[in-house]
């Protein structure tokens, strides 16, 4: 009896750990490839939203000569700042609008570019020159993007509400004041809720590569023309 209950319990049990064993394999070949795919997908949201931060930066220096320290005053720059716009009347291959306005120019040496918006509104359409326009931000970047949302730039994508690491200096490069800006997103915080094990061997092999462990845009160490170490 007991030898038949002997293979009972083999035939039932070696059956089950064999089973349990596969799925113990198939699961810890399976954990990374599925924390991989996350962490593909988490950081191609990430790259959009640094991108995003990069272009409001570079018009936020344009007016104002430096990159701004924190998201927030990028944020009302995008609602509330204005950035000009350089627009560019007639063609300087037509050699008849260009003589044409040279003549007016000549004939009135005070004459200015909004002189001749005012001329080419009331009909003179055979002039050449370029003039500056302020236009609001918010109606010259990211018209086309019905994704976009500039309150949502503070924060770093499924990390329930941290906030992007945003830094700004002025620093002497060879003599000369050059505005620096970094904007990062660690691992840590961007990959939330993922395998920890796995993310820690991640911060561990970019730090071996004396890489930063997450996604940065800029440096504030030195002059990167505002790059972002994904690129």
């Amino acid at each position: 009896m007991n030898g038949i209950l002997k293979k009972l319990l083999t035939l039932i049990v070696l059956p089950v750990a064999i089973v349990g064993l596969v799925y113990v394999i198939v699961d810890s070949i399976m954990q990374p490839v599925e924390f991989n795919k996350q962490k593909d997908y988490r950081e191609s949201v990430a790259v959009q939203r640094l991108k995003d931060i990069r272009t409001l930066q570079v018009a936020f220096k344009g007016v104002n000569n430096r990159f701004s320290p924190t998201v927030d005053s990028l944020i009302d720059f995008y609602n509330t700042g204005n950035m000009a716009v350089v627009m560019q009347v007639g063609s300087t291959d037509d050699s008849l609008a260009v003589a044409h306005t040279s003549a007016i120019k000549k004939a009135n040496k005070k004459i200015t570019s909004e002189d001749l918006y005012k001329m080419y509104q009331a009909g003179d359409k055979n002039l050449v020159f370029s003039i500056e326009h302020k236009i609001p931000v918010k109606d010259t970047l990211f018209k086309d993007r019905d994704d976009f949302n500039a309150a949502d730039l503070k924060y770093i994508p499924f990390s329930d509400g941290e906030l992007v690491q945003m830094e700004s200096i002025i620093k002497q490069v060879s003599g000369v004041p050059v505005p620096l800006f970094e904007a990062r997103m660690p691992y840590k915080l961007l990959l939330k809720g993922l395998d920890n094990q796995l993310r820690i061997n991640l911060d561990a092999e970019r730090r071996a590569q004396n890489r930063f462990e997450g996604l940065q845009v800029g440096s504030i160490s030195a002059p990167n023309n505002n790059a972002g170490n994904w690129e």
